[in-house]
Parts: structure tokens; C-alpha cells; sequence
């Protein structure tokens, strides 16, 4: 009974670790809270609509705030197209000034 719970033991320690490596050289990028909220604020604006992909286009730092910059494709009905959202914040505090959400003219 011993070597069974041995085995059992070997496979479970077998199959974690190499989950465990797989996931250890990925860090959580220092936008993605910033893309949640972007996520978020499309989806109020867009209730019915689906986000079928996301991209983060960088940050401006402009003195004492950053600019961070997101596009993400949506699709609604038979229409797919991209909104542009902007998120102003202070650096230091993080707090945010302004979310802009603003359509693509272009189709995504």
C-alpha cells in the first residue's frame, strides 16, 4: 500500500512541476491594471458588444502624468471595429484624471 501512495505521490509532484516552470519566467506586464480598467470602460460603453482582441499601444509620460494607451477590436452584430481608450493618471499617485474611449474611423 505504501508504494502505491509513493506512486500516486510521484505522479501528482510528476505533473505540477512542470506547470510550475512553464508559468515562472511570466510577469504580470505594469499596464495590465490599467488594461482592466480599459476592458471595463469599453464594456459599459459597449454592453452588447463582444472584445474579440486587445492590444496595449504603450504609455506617454508627460511630467508629473502618464498617458497609458490601449486598443482593443470589438465585435457587435456583424460589425467588428476598434475603440481607442486613454487613460491619464498622476505617476506618482496613480490617481486617474481622465478615460477617453473614442471609436476607430478605420475598420479593425
Amino acid at each position: 500500500m505504501k508504494k502505491f501512495y509513493l506512486m500516486l505521490a510521484l505522479l501528482f509532484v510528476g505533473y505540477m512541476v512542470p506547470v510550475h516552470i512553464a508559468n515562472a519566467g511570466q510577469e504580470t506586464p505594469a499596464y495590465a491594471k490599467w488594461g482592466q480598467l480599459a476592458v471595463k470602460e469599453v464594456q459599459a460603453k459597449y454592453p452588447t458588444a463582444k472584445i474579440i482582441d486587445y492590444l496595449h499601444e504603450g504609455k506617454e509620460v508627460r511630467g508629473a502624468s502618464t498617458i497609458e494607451k490601449f486598443k482593443l477590436w470589438l465585435k457587435q452584430s456583424d460589425k467588428e471595429f476598434g475603440v481607442y481608450v486613454r487613460i491619464s493618471y498622476i505617476t506618482a499617485s496613480q490617481e486617474i484624471v481622465c478615460i477617453e474611449v473614442q471609436e476607430s474611423k478605420e475598420d479593425a
